[in-house]
């Protein structure tokens, strides 16, 4: 298997799509969380499915950790299973027919304990609860732990927070937080919430009809602040002296 001495994600991608084509590069160091956003069919989940290897490149190559996971060079693919991701989407992705508790451990590694998973979100009095007896943020922060057992390096998200309401949103994206901190976790993350694209510690690539789109963002960004700032003047308006 060809190999690199480059640590981290590191990816040039070309994908033909029916109205376009992807062309991009990614790079994604190790602990670090990569954002892609950009507007609805712009190939983000596409790039995900790639990165995954559920579907193929058309040209270029992803590398992980210096190992080739596709190069169309020596049309080299790894298949999904060994590739070590976690990938979690809205649709939660747990087994129906199996409880909480089986669901994780069916995901663990060796004889990990599933106990400290499920008590780290906050599960572990549901473990024997099946998914349709919980509530949807529940049964998010169960699929990201269903993720999260396997020990990935790397962790795909497509969009799974966007049907949780803030309480429940807020919880999963700590959780995953302690878990990238402690584990040095590689994220790449697709939402349409440009306030996540806000924050100093991720890196953000917006993309359009498959190439990055950085004016794209740009303009984005500078029409969510202003909304943020006259939310606050409305929120916190100035004080009237008295006459």
């Amino acid at each position: 298997m060809l190999s690199s001495s480059v640590q981290g994600l590191h990816a040039e991608m070309v994908k033909k799509l029916d109205f376009f084509t992807i062309s991009i590069k990614l790079h994604c160091a190790p602990g670090e969380t990569l954002i892609l956003t950009g507007p609805s069919g712009s190939g983000k989940t596409t790039i995900l499915r790639c990165l995954a290897g559920l579907e193929r490149l058309d040209e270029g190559f992803i590398r992980y950790n210096g190992t080739y996971w596709d190069t169309k060079k020596t049309n080299q693919h790894l298949q999904p299973r060994h590739r070590n991701i976690g990938f979690l989407t809205q649709e939660y992705g747990l087994f129906p027919h199996m409880r909480i508790l089986d669901n994780i451990r069916f995901a663990l590694r060796d004889q990990d304990d599933p106990e400290e998973c499920l008590a780290a979100m906050g599960l572990w009095h549901l473990c024997q609860k099946f998914p349709h007896e919980i509530s949807g943020g529940e049964r998010q922060r169960a699929a990201l732990c269903q993720s999260l057992a396997s020990k990935p390096h790397l962790l795909l998200l497509d969009e799974p927070f966007s049907a949780l309401d803030i309480e429940n949103r807020g919880l999963l994206q700590r959780c995953l937080a302690v878990t990238q901190e402690q584990t040095g976790l590689t994220i790449i993350h697709v939402t349409h919430d440009l306030s996540e694209t806000l924050n100093g510690k991720v890196k953000t690539m917006a993309l359009n009809e498959g190439r990055e789109a950085p004016q794209w963002l740009a303009r984005q960004q500078e029409d969510l602040v202003r909304k943020l700032h006259e939310w606050r003047r409305k929120q916190c308006p100035a004080q009237t002296l008295p006459s």
